[in-house]
This record gives structure tokens, sequence and C-alpha cells, in this order.
């Protein structure tokens, strides 16, 4: 009897969303979708307020915690395990803290990742103002220097980059200027921020530029969709697509799952991950 072929690993460090749409919710769902075997260590739970307009309640994971995750992850699947398949790409999400932060910029330095995809999550909507740009900060200058990919979305390509973004040439000199300061290969999300009929985002690794095209499907961001496209993207780069393959594959991965969308209670949808297969 032959043994199966083990599965591409991935892992999300990232929070925990209560109500499915993202976070490491929305990773593992994506990783699912696409054939990899997921794995979530948890920087911070994330419930919205009903009752203060959908702010988002904060609540960090204890450091140590953040590091025992880390530390059991590794040993079970890292270079030094033994395993048939070694976890060499991650994805990082909302870490939310400065201290977590150092925590994890540890164990990105300490676990030989081939792959860091970071999802550069700067502000979280009612989150202290100080405490968050406290956290912006520390997340470019030790978090963004490892990264190998970065899906930062139209505010957060403002910030990175230091240029105003208001049209698709724009974009590019953004993605253009993110990967000088970063070295990573970047996608840059227009969405549905920028003006037009297509949601645009722009891919720029320092040789090849790209702009992904798809029809907009209504003129609101969906919950889960930043979180899902830089998980497609950690799921496809597992697998051993090239960045430009991933980049290609996560935006239909996730414009299949807009279309999809799933409705709730909140003043949001949700994206569905599952709506590739539909």
């Amino acid at each position: 009897m032959t043994s199966a072929v083990a599965p591409a690993i991935a892992l999300t460090i990232a929070g925990s969303e209560a109500t499915g749409g993202a976070g490491a919710q929305a990773d593992l769902k994506t990783f699912q979708e696409l054939g990899v075997f997921g794995i979530a260590n948890l920087t911070c739970i994330v419930s919205f307020n009903p009752n203060d307009d959908w702010n988002h309640r904060f609540v960090p994971v204890d450091q140590q915690v953040i590091a025992d995750q880390l530390e059991a992850t590794t040993a079970a699947y890292g270079a030094a395990s033994g395993a048939p398949s070694v976890l060499d790409t991650v994805k990082i999400g909302m870490l939310g803290s400065p201290a977590t932060i150092s925590t994890v910029e540890k164990a990105l330095a300490d676990g030989a990742f081939a792959n860091v995809v970071l999802d550069p999550v700067l502000i979280c909507k009612g989150q202290e103002p100080g405490h968050a740009l406290d956290t912006d900060q520390a997340l470019k200058a030790q978090i963004l220097p490892l990264a190998t990919f970065v899906t930062p979305n139209h505010f957060e390509a403002e910030s990175l980059s230091g240029l105003t973004i208001t049209d698709e040439e724009s974009l590019k000199a953004a993605a253009i200027r993110i990967h000088e300061i970063s070295g990573a290969a970047v996608l840059a999300k227009g969405g549905v921020r920028l003006e037009g009929p297509d949601a645009v985002d722009v891919y720029y690794d320092g040789d090849t530029l790209e702009v992904l095209r798809a029809p907009k499907v209504g003129e609101v961001a969906v919950s889960g969709a930043g979180c899902s496209l830089a998980a497609a993207v950690t799921a496809e780069l597992a697998k051993g697509a090239t960045p430009l393959e991933a980049a290609r594959t996560a935006k239909a991965f996730v414009t299949a799952g807009i279309k999809n969308r799933v409705a709730s209670g909140a003043p949001f949808d949700a994206l569905w991950q599952g709506g590739a297969l539909s």
C-alpha cells in the first residue's frame, strides 16, 4: 500500500474574527479550498461590537501563549521536524501590538521561512489611535523587512508608499515604491476604491509589473477579501507557484468569493471561500 502524497503546509499568524468572515478563520478556509493543510497561530481575539457602530473589540493573546503556539508549530512541521512536508510558508495577518510584533519577529527569524506573506493590517477600526500608530511603526520597522510578498489595501499602500493613490497609475507607482522599500513582491489592491468598472490590483516584483482586473461586484468592500487574497497567495506559494502565478490565482479566487458573498445581520457581507466551486 502506497501512502498518499503529503499536502503542502501553510501557517497563518493572525487574529480570530468572531463572525468568521475575516482573520484566521478566512485564512484556514482559503487554505483548505486550495488544497493546503492550514495551521493558525492566534495573536488576538477580535469581535465586532454591534452596539458601537460595529467597531472592533480587541483582546490580545498573551505573549507567552503566542510564543508557545509558534514553538509547537515549528517543532511539528518546521525544517528540523522530520515531517514529510516542511512548513516554509507563512502568512502574517493582524498582530495588533508592538509586543506581539516583537514575538513574531523572533519566530520568523528562527523559522527559516522561504515565503513570508505580509497582509499589513495597519489600522484596527475602533483601536486607540496612539496604540495603533505605535503598532504601525513597529510593523513597518520589524516585519516588513522580513516579508517576501506584501498585499496592502488602498489605505495601507498609501501609508507604506507615502503616495496618494487616486487611479491606476498612482497605484502602480505605490506598488513600485513599496517594492523598493521592502524588496518584496507587491500586490497593491485598488479594489472597489478606484473609479471605473473594474476592481484593479497591481503586481510588481522588481521585474514584472502586471495589472490584474476583474469587473467590480458592487461598490462596497466585502469582509475577508483582503485576508483571503493574502491567504490564497500564501497557499499557492506553499504549493510551489511563482509569486506572479500566486497573485493571478488569488485574484480569481477572491473575485469568485465576492460574487458568492454571504449576507448577515451585520452592515457588511462576507466573502465565501467556497464561492469558486459554485
